[in-house]
């Protein structure tokens, strides 16, 4: 494969919620043509609408120029269908998670759009490489894994599938760094980087609800720690109903003790910011989280039918056991090729998910704690936790040979 044949200059998205439009800005905004496709057309025509305010807003902030709004809005065209994207360089889909729906759409991409153009998804968290074997091309399939909103999060992610050619990996690097964004690759496994370490630091902090915590204690030991915000303040933010409405769709996780919580709130419509009901309170036109004491009722509630004794649990605690979940969890990233280095984890937390920057991020800020401290600290939570607090074979590894993580590059 040619590098000149992968020259992205007109892109094509699929989708127009939250993170479509998002991508399309993102796009439109580093001087790229793109045509945009969803199966509704009003939502695209609202889409529009909300783009185009949202170029007004950033003229009005002085951010941007009139003509460079005027510009940008006129890069983005709506189109009515598949045949309307045969000439892009790079399609991204960018809707619901949901396998099958995405390996339809990617047929119908496969079948219509040039022998060149690369195919990309937005996924969080699902099988590249099941989505790349619906198409003839699975050596220009990849991820594009962007963050909302992602007209102004920096961090992108980059899965690459099996096949994926590192021509078009470089295509692609280059474009998100066209588009202002901090880029790391990752591979392909469930959630990638980023979010299959969050499923083990929020699984903590839910269980931690459950043995005694509240979650305005959790988020504040977390906050206090340096994080942007907490796990439950988080939630509320990107909205608690995204990963029930998901669970429901798959028909699996439901019964989980750990997301009992989350399904009695959104059971209530409790489903955060954009309800002003969630883990929080938010008064009308207010982003400010003020405490429930009903959620504590609930989460005592809840605990108390699932047979939890319960008992205090101090921030220290809290800390422990969310930052050493991710750390164990990078680790198995680490050694398994996800990432290339421990720079790159570090690099996905302190863009893509707020961890405190005088840190140096999650794998460097256990560098700074020593390994055989942070394998013992594992060791004695699986004495009381379980074996899922085992600590992974590379920390073992590396604290036996005196090594940080720092130091551990993946063999090719």
């Amino acid at each position: 494969m040619s590098p000149s044949a992968f020259n992205i200059q007109r892109a094509a998205v699929i989708g127009a919620g939250t993170m479509g439009r998002g991508i399309v800005m993102s796009l439109a905004s580093a001087g790229l043509e793109v045509r945009w496709l969803d199966n509704n057309p009003q939502m695209l025509e609202q889409a529009q609408g909300v783009v185009a305010e949202t170029y007004a807003h950033n003229v009005r902030q002085g951010r941007i120029s009139e003509a460079q709004a005027a510009e940008r809005v006129a890069r983005i065209q709506p189109v009515g269908g598949y045949d309307e994207l045969a000439d892009v360089d790079l399609a991204i889909e960018a809707v619901f998670e949901n396998l099958e729906l995405k390996q339809s759409i990617f047929r119908e991409l496969d079948a219509r759009l040039k022998p060149t153009a690369i195919l990309a998804s937005n996924t969080s968290a699902l099988d590249i490489d099941a989505i790349a074997a619906v198409t003839g091309r699975p050596e220009q399939v990849l991820g594009l894994h962007f963050f909302s909103p992602a007209h102004i999060m920096k961090l992108l992610e980059i899965v690459r599938g099996a096949l994926t050619a590192q021509v078009v990996l470089d295509a692609t690097l280059e474009l998100g760094r066209r588009m202002g964004k901090v880029c790391v690759v990752a591979g392909n496994c469930k959630g990638f980087i980023g979010n299959r370490m969050l499923h083990t630091y929020v699984r903590e902090a839910r269980m931690l609800l459950l043995e005694g915590a509240f979650p305005h204690q959790v988020d504040s030991a977390l906050q206090g720690f340096g994080f942007a915000m907490g796990p439950f303040r988080m939630y509320d933010v990107v909205g608690i109903d995204l990963e029930w409405r998901a669970r429901e769709l798959a028909g699996k996780g439901q019964d989980d003790p750990a997301v009992q919580v989350d399904n009695r709130l959104c059971g209530l419509g409790r489903f955060g910011q954009k309800s002003r009901l969630g883990y929080y309170r938010y008064a009308e036109g207010s982003r400010q989280a003020e405490h429930d004491p009903e959620v504590d009722a609930l989460v005592l509630q809840v605990s108390e039918q699932l047979g939890f004794a319960r008992r205090d649990i101090g921030p220290e605690e809290i800390l422990e056991r969310c930052l050493l979940a991710l750390v164990n969890e990078g680790a198995k990233i680490l050694e398994e090729g996800i990432a290339a280095s421990s720079a790159d984890i570090d690099t996905v937390y302190l863009n893509g998910y707020g961890f405190p920057a005088d840190t140096g991020g999650p794998m460097a800020w256990a560098d700074s704690q020593g390994l055989p401290a942070i394998r013992a600290r594992l060791e004695a939570l699986a004495e009381r936790f379980g074996s899922h607090w085992q600590p992974a074979a590379l920390i073992r590894r590396l604290a036996e040979s005196g090594r940080p993580f720092a130091d551990f590059q993946q063999e090719a």
